[in-house]
């Protein structure tokens, strides 16, 4: 169903109680479309159509008629919607029947009395000086729009009872499509209503000539007979008696209604008063009505009607109104204090904040709310600030993150790039044995760290809205549109020197923020006179590791990012990113150091145990040591919109270099420390069967142990493996991770590992090649043997077999440790050898035929079974120990010598196998 058919509804009716004839309002819905639509009233049952006037579709106006019940509902029936229902009820007082001088609570208003006995047939509604339809002609449903009429007409009114009635807007808005034919008719139906009214006032004058005339010949005899009686003084005159008479009725009269007429001056003035109290009841209710609202936070209400009461009795001269609105006056004066308190009081919302200053401002309180409560917010963050290191450093315990995952330590209390190798012996074997390192490692977040995460969240969560309302308050949002005028001039002449205050408070925030961070995690680096307010505090604390400063950097970098998002300068987060890229200093400078002290512990875990390639695990371990700490640093070293590089200042650059050749000379170090190590502190009781097996060293013990030769060697394979790879790989990666002087640190680097590798090769050749070259002399002259009178040779004699046995023992040890050191160590041995086989032939004197022959043997056979392993200063030195000896003096000597190398290559082949091996695969040089 439409609106327009759904039933009327009584809801209000005003006064809800009264005596017959009692003016009423009737409020409701769909009370009808119109004056037509009204088909019927009652009241407690009784017709009130007669006096009702419809107002619209929501109000009546109706006098209350005689009823038969004391109470009843107000029922309206309608056209559109036919009858209808009520909410309300009208309860009917009885009059008392009064005399005209009895006293009477109830004064009748006499102005528009309506008698329905005689005013039943008036075309006119009984409570309105308006016909409905004053041309008699039909009018149009369809309304021309209002704001248009009112555009047209400014000023004027279509109700022809004002003063302002413009015959032309009520044409329009009834007769805007009636024809001019009509109009005509209209103007003589007007005509004929004005003729009427005079014609009906002198019907009423001939009607009662009459009567004039009886009066007038009554007052004509009386005349008369005045006149006959020409005693009009004389006492007992019928003059006399009628002015007795007269004065008599006179005075009684008066003293019957002297009374009543002063019980009715009372009652005017009384009621008088009551309409003044009815009329002002707004302004003496107000004090009050303030206080109530205030106590319920309607303040809106209350500025509402304190701007009410402003306009209308801000400026009276009555003494009365003035005493109020003085005590209104005291009200608004505490709500300004209560509100100023309100926006003063910490911690509020961003709302309330403004809500409470647009109060303040249309309340027009003194000076400037919105500042006071900038200012406020501001010494309220730094307080939190430094009431936040206050509570992180008086707690003994440390605290979880914040908004971070707890991170896994080290029972160092930082995370050991080392943690992963634990599952491998050799990460490049691929064998390993389980990690001793428990899944327990999650620890309590660093006291520092905690504090700054709590610290960066505090700022996050108050600096936007201090800088919010900051915003707010140069555009003028936080004001209503009245208080944005009234205010306009003022803060426009104060606010170059807000700007320049708020930004004054901002970079103090972002100062504090900073020098509370250097303080915690950066002491030395807290400019002087800071130190005991900011790092004063944690003197004492253990130095964040690498991982932890990373993550604060990125805690920092977040923090970064959110208050640049909200606009605010650069210039003033310019201290956030100086303690970002000081902090990604640090962390590096930190994670190196950490990483030299587990480079160091390396040394620890070197367990001897050889892959086919002569290396231990320990250089793989080094190298994912190292790139554990630069992948760690990854985040760090990548520079984010608007940060400087790392590397940027030259003291950092060069303090990072140094570090990193610090690193490196550090495991060159532990090489020199484990090739050094005494025998009995290596344990290699852990080495499985396998690895001692009578092909690793020649004999096989329970208990096995390693030599201080076979040490030297594996050092020495891993000093190989070291210059060749390990260094290559990391100074790729340290270019890849943008570091700065990698070529410097690779040739220090290189120059550390080559001396270290050069004294150890020194050490070996030095252990092995001297017995055997000190065996050569005493072997050549055993037996007093005299290269001047001597046998003719047999074969090669045994010092040489001696010699070249201890040779081929020297090359199955460094063999079993790596093959690539075979041609270096043995080309060194032979270089010894063949020297000292030079010099003590040049030392004789002379040979006899049988001797040169016999030099001229031993010299070719030990050239020939290592020919593979000599070197141009072997060779040198095997032709010179030749030259020494006198030429073959014939084809029957040379004949002889070959058949004897022969013979010795025959009777040693097995032996000198090793040797044809090497000639087969060459190995080539370290």
């Amino acid at each position: 169903m439409s609106r327009s058919r759904q039933p009327p509804l009584v809801t209000g009716i005003s006064p809800n109680e009264g005596i017959p004839w009692t003016k009423v309002t009737i409020r409701g819905e769909n009370l009808g479309t119109g004056p037509a639509d009204l088909t019927g009233l009652t009241i407690c049952g009784h017709n009130c159509l007669l006096t009702a006037e419809w107002m619209s579709a929501s109000k009546i106006v109706c006098r209350v008629g005689q009823a038969k019940n004391d109470k009843g509902d107000i029922i309206v029936t309608t056209k559109s919607g036919g009858k209808g229902t009520s909410t309300v009820s009208f309860k009917l007082l009885k009059p008392e029947k009064i005399g005209i001088l009895d006293q009477s609570a109830v004064w009748v208003d006499e102005m528009n009395y309506y008698d329905l006995r005689t005013d039943r047939n008036k075309g006119l509604p009984p409570l309105s000086l308006r016909p409905a339809n004053p041309l008699g002609i039909a009018m149009e449903t369809s309304k021309f729009p209002q704001k248009n009429l009112e555009t047209l007409f400014p000023g004027m009114s279509a109700d022809f009872t004002s003063e302002n009635f413009s015959a032309a807007w009520y044409l329009i808005e009834n007769h805007s499509a009636t024809s001019f034919g009509q109009l005509k008719a209209a103007v003589s139906h007007l005509k004929r209503q004005a003729s009427k009214k005079s014609e009906g006032s002198l019907a009423h004058v001939k009607g009662g000539l009459s009567t004039f005339f009886e009066a007038q010949d009554a007052l004509a005899a009386i005349h008369q007979k005045l006149e006959v009686d020409g005693t009009e003084k004389v006492e007992g005159s019928m003059t006399q008696k009628l002015e007795n008479v007269l004065n008599s009725a006179s005075d009684t009269a008066d003293a019957l209604f002297q009374e009543v007429l002063g019980r009715k001056d009372k009652a005017d003035a009384t009621r008088n008063a009551l309409n003044v109290l009815q009329r002002f009841k707004f302004l003496f209710n107000l004090p009050l009505s303030i206080e109530r609202n205030i106590q319920k936070g309607d303040y809106d209400v209350v500025i509402n009607d304190y701007e009410k009461a402003k306009s209308l009795f801000g400026k009276t001269e009555v003494q009365v109104f003035r005493k109020y609105y003085a005590e209104v006056e005291t009200r608004i004066e505490a709500l300004r204090e209560l509100l100023l308190d309100k926006l003063l009081e910490t911690p509020s919302t961003l709302h309330d904040q403004k809500r409470y200053i647009r109060y303040l401002c249309d309340l027009r309180a003194a000076g400037d709310p919105a500042w006071q409560c900038i200012g406020a917010q501001h010494r309220w963050l730094l307080q939190l600030m430094h009431g936040c290191r206050a509570g992180c450093t008086q707690d003994p315990k440390g605290a979880p993150g914040l908004h971070s995952p707890v991170l896994d330590l080290d029972g160092d209390g930082r995370p050991s790039a080392l943690g992963h190798l634990g599952q491998t012996a050799s990460l490049r074997r691929g064998s390993g044995a389980p990690s001793s390192r428990e899944d327990t490692w999650r620890h309590r977040t660093p006291q520092q760290v905690a504090f700054v995460e709590k610290l960066t969240k505090l700022v996050l969560c108050q600096l936007p809205n201090f800088w919010k309302l900051w915003i707010s308050y140069v555009n003028g949002s936080l004001f209503s549109e009245t208080a944005e005028k009234s205010g306009q001039m003022e803060r426009a002449k104060n606010l170059r020197q807000r700007q320049s205050d708020f930004k004054k408070m901002t970079q103090e925030v972002m100062q504090c923020l900073v020098r509370l961070v250097r303080g915690a995690l950066l002491p030395p680096s807290v400019p002087e006179g800071g130190g005991t307010r900011a790092g004063g505090a944690w003197a004492g604390r253990a130095e964040l590791s690498g991982p932890w400063l990373a993550h604060v950097v990125q805690t920092l970098r977040l923090t970064y990012e959110s208050l640049s998002a909200l606009e605010i300068p650069s210039d003033m987060l310019q201290a956030i990113q100086d303690l970002i890229v000081d902090l990604r200093v640090r962390c590096v400078m930190v994670t190196l150091q950490h990483t030299a002290e587990d480079v160091k512990r390396l040394a620890e875990k070197e367990d001897w145990v050889v892959d086919s390639d002569g290396l231990t695990s320990l250089p793989c371990q080094f190298e994912q040591c190292v790139l554990l700490a630069l992948q760690s640093l990854t985040g760090v070293l990548d520079c984010k919109p608007g940060e400087a590089s790392v590397f940027q200042q030259p003291k950092a650059q060069e303090e990072v270099c140094q570090l990193t050749i610090h690193v490196m000379q550090i495991f060159v170090f532990c090489l020199e420390q484990l090739s050094t190590k005494p025998d009995a502190d290596v344990d290699t009781s852990h080495l499985p069967v396998d690895v001692s097996s009578p092909d690793l060293f020649g004999s096989v013990h329970e208990d096995f142990s390693l030599t201080s030769e076979q040490r030297l060697l594996i050092v020495l394979s891993n000093c190989c493996y070291l210059e060749r790879h390990t260094f290559l790989t990391l100074a790729e990666h340290l270019e890849r991770h943008s570091f700065q002087g990698v070529e410097k640190i690779t040739q220090v680097s290189m120059a550390s590992l080559r001396e270290l590798d050069q004294r150890l090769f020194e050490s070996y050749i030095e252990l092995k090649a001297d017995p055997i070259v000190g065996s050569l002399e005493p072997g050549i002259y055993a037996g007093y043997f005299d290269w001047r009178d001597c046998l003719p040779p047999a074969g090669v004699r045994n010092y040489l077999k001696e010699a070249l046995v201890n040779i081929i023992a020297v090359h199955a040890e460094v063999f079993t440790v790596s093959r690539a050191l075979v041609p270096r160590v043995l080309a060194r041995v032979l270089e010894a050898v063949s020297e000292e086989l030079s010099r003590l032939m040049q030392c004789v004197s002379s040979f006899s035929r049988n001797g040169a022959l016999q030099a001229r043997l031993e010299i070719c056979a030990l050239r020939d079974t290592v020919a593979v392993h000599l070197t141009p200063e072997s060779r040198s030195s095997f032709k010179q120990a030749l030259e020494a000896l006198p030429a073959l003096s014939g084809a029957a000597d040379k004949k002889l010598l070959e058949e004897l190398l022969s013979k010795f290559k025959s009777s040693m082949h097995l032996q000198l196998a090793c040797f044809q091996a090497a000639a087969a695969a060459p190995v080539m040089k370290a």
